[in-house]
């Protein structure tokens, strides 16, 4: 690694300017600009065909951009791809692994690759499989499956760990399972990419969060900055015995979207509201004049798939 140099702890992890990548007449990525910090997990959030993969394939040194650069770990991917490859864990969403070796002897196959490497038996006490060392992989549930490929991706002590779906079709005990296993490899030094399909997972672990779409990057904050640039970030839905004022329930100031329709509880007000107190109280205020019982009062905050579906025009998975 000659003649490369290494980034100091206050450099970004990642830094990525106008990243453009084309396939003939096809632009797959269309110019992504962003910073990763160290320490951060980071979540890249689009539909099939996004440019997700693209993406990440590119910062890994995996594909070449057409137009653009890409810095990884303070390395020019594009002119030191081995150089970055070495520094980097990748866990992907479907992996095949040898059949006849044990977990343990996988580790240590894949370690062997690199000049750096961790202990088989630490890294699979991480991840609770221990006591399956001697195991073969036809032998593991899906959920132990996952949480070995996670450390198949450690093998390096790797400086910057991307993740692919890593909890894609597992049930949700080991889904927040392995949530938290992604925690503790960010909390032991590593930063992470995370990319998902699932808006609760990416709320819930990402410190910041990219919504791509069309080959673009569209949205970029933490979960809570993006939902609070929703317009209207809160969902209300109020039940009374008796209608409320068509009008009035309308004019109410930073109601959006108000719809009153009776169904067998009673009467249902839904709306969106820019904020949550004022209109709550501009509700209960009108069923009071109304001389109506209130049956029920629900107050929902805004939520990334109501973030997507503000900047694309579409759910994630819709």
């Amino acid at each position: 690694m000659s003649g490369i140099a290494r980034a100091s702890t206050s450099d970004p992890v990642i830094a990525a300017r106008g990243l453009i990548k084309r396939y003939g007449t096809l632009t797959a990525l269309d110019g992504p600009s962003f910073e990763v910090a160290s320490g951060e997990i980071f979540g890249i959030l689009g539909p099939n065909g996004a440019g997700k993969t693209t993406l990440v394939e590119i910062l890994e040194g995996l594909t070449p951009a057409t137009e653009g650069t890409a810095s990884v770990l303070g390395i020019e991917v594009t002119e030191h791809p081995q150089a970055v490859k070495a520094r980097i864990g990748v866990q992907l969403q479907a992996a095949s692994y040898h059949q006849y070796l044990t977990l343990r002897e996988i580790l240590q196959l894949f370690g062997s690759f690199y000049p750096k490497r961790a202990d088989p038996m630490e890294l699979l006490h991480r991840v609770r499989l221990e006591d399956r060392a001697d195991s073969r992989m036809r032998t593991l549930s899906g959920g132990m499956k996952q949480r070995f490929s996670i450390v198949a991706a450690l093998v390096n002590e790797p400086d910057l760990v991307f993740f692919d779906e890593p909890t894609a079709g597992l049930d949700p005990d080991a889904r927040l399972d392995l949530w938290q296993i992604v925690r503790e490899v960010r909390d032991a030094g590593a930063t992470v990419v995370l990319t998902t399909h699932y808006m609760e997972e990416a709320e819930a672990l990402c410190d910041r969060v990219a919504f791509m779409n069309a080959g673009q990057m569209v949205a970029l904050d933490t979960p809570q900055g993006l939902i609070r640039s929703l317009n209207a970030p809160y969902r209300l839905t109020l039940t009374t015995a008796h209608p409320l004022p068509e009008a009035d329930v309308r004019g109410i100031p930073g109601a959006l979207e108000v719809v009153q329709e009776r169904t067998a509880d009673g009467f249902v007000v839904r709306m969106r509201a820019q904020t949550a107190p004022s209109v709550t109280t501009a509700l209960t205020t009108l069923a009071g004049r109304a001389g109506t019982d209130i049956i029920d009062l629900a107050v929902e905050p805004g939520t990334l798939e109501d973030v997507f579906l503000s900047v694309t025009g579409r759910r994630l998975n819709g």
